[in-house]
């Protein structure tokens, strides 16, 4: 999801190919219940233009299911920044150990998936979690922090004046 950079759904795939991303794609529309929501209001799929990506049979899937298609410029990975930021941060965390079996990889990506939707704070969404945003807990979040951080200077103020009170009373 680009707006929460929630990772909807994923899996090891051997390819790339349109069948391959299908299923993928397949996960997220059954997980977010995106059939439900009018056509014109539903999300679009931004991708690079792999061959599975521009295949007929993966174009007919996308408007079966009612999902617009935004391919990015040839040659510039830059505007799918987020999803190649993620799949950085993926693979440096992944390949630091060798993996003896697919289901041991697959393990390891569901792992640092689970921990990048819901314990990793991303510093341009407020330093909250993907989750947060996209169960709508953000703002709440933030106001509770807000309030926290004023009662901290204010205990903070309170205690040096006390402090200070007792220093000039000696």
């Amino acid at each position: 999801d680009d707006y929460s950079r929630f990772i909807l759904a994923w899996k090891l795939q051997k390819d790339m190919s349109a069948n391959s991303l299908i299923e993928v794609i397949q996960e997220a529309v059954d997980a977010t219940g995106m059939t439900e929501v009018p056509v014109e209001n539903r999300t679009k799929l931004l991708s690079d233009n792999g061959a599975g990506y521009v295949s007929r049979a993966f174009r007919d899937y996308l408007h079966l299911v009612g999902i617009g298609h935004i391919l990015t410029a040839p040659f510039h990975p830059q505007t799918n920044g987020k999803v190649e930021r993620y799949q950085q941060s993926l693979k440096r965390e992944v390949n630091q150990i060798p993996y003896e079996a697919p289901s041991q990889l697959d393990k390891a990506i569901a792992d640092f998936v689970d921990y990048y939707n819901y314990r990793r704070y991303h510093k341009a969404l407020g330093d909250v979690t993907p989750a947060d945003v996209l169960y709508e807990r953000r703002e709440q979040i933030l106001q509770r922090r807000k309030e926290v951080r004023i009662q901290t200077i204010n205990r903070r103020r309170n205690y040096n004046r006390s402090l200070r009170e007792l220093v000039n009373a000696a």
